[in-house]
């Protein structure tokens, strides 16, 4: 018999700074729920404190979302056979998107339950918005890779595949590598490519700026442990 359980994606803000962004209804989808499946329990405790102070935290059952996915699967299944609505929470923006709660909601949908995405704040789609670039084609490769030379042959071809589909391309790094990424890709692009740089998104020191190669070789930017989205785009 199919489960009655629902699976909530919760959104959760970009910036400590922007409550605003998430809006009223998600709070009564947290009190619908009974487990809380978090990427991060201390700051998904602090999220849902911060937008309800009326939540009370500790009536959950909660469990950190681990790339180690045996035991963790085997819990929240066992969580729907229990019919128990369930919320999952990613460290920040939309549960599945770049984040490891797509292995939960995949095994959702294997069990025919109710999966309901929720709308928030969710920086890749953000970045797109406000970069200007071609929203009709686009492809988020994730991570480039982290060697120097792989990881300049990897945004040739990037480019390169921008240009021939007329497609945006988006990626991330890590806080602390953004300032190298920044310096390769001024090195390796042609000096007519679009290249967006998206940081502290919903903050109130948000950076949105979209310069050709050859402009942003001008500008003297710190991008030094931010969150950042970079969004590149090459004429054919």
């Amino acid at each position: 018999m199919k489960s009655k359980s629902i699976i909530y994606l919760i959104p959760s803000f970009l910036s400590d700074d922007s409550i605003e962004t998430i809006p009223v209804y998600i709070i009564n989808a947290v009190k619908d729920c009974k487990v809380i499946f978090a990427e991060n329990e201390r700051t998904a405790r602090r999220f849902l404190k911060s937008i309800c102070k009326q939540i009370v935290i500790d009536d959950y059952e909660w469990f950190t979302i681990h790339k180690t996915e045996t035991e963790q699967l085997a819990t929240f299944k066992q969580k729907i056979l229990e019919e128990k609505n369930i919320a999952i929470i990613s460290e920040a923006g939309c549960p599945g998107i770049a984040d490891p709660g797509q292995i939960l909601v995949n095994a959702a949908q294997q069990m025919d339950v109710v999966v309901k995405p929720l709308v928030g704040p969710n920086s890749i789609l953000l970045a797109l918005m406000g970069s200007g670039m071609n929203g009709q084609q686009f492809q988020f490769v994730g991570y480039l890779p982290i060697d120097s030379q792989p990881r300049a042959l990897k945004i040739k071809e990037l480019e390169e595949e921008s240009g021939k589909k007329k497609c945006t391309q988006i990626f991330i790094e890590t806080p602390y590598r953004n300032n190298q990424l920044l310096e390769i890709l001024l090195k390796t692009c042609k000096p007519s490519t679009q290249l967006c740089i998206a940081c502290d998104l919903t903050s109130k020191n948000e950076y949105i700026k979209t310069r050709s190669i050859e402009d942003w070789k001008k500008e003297n930017i710190d991008l030094h442990k931010k969150p950042v989205i970079f969004c590149l785009n090459r004429d054919s």
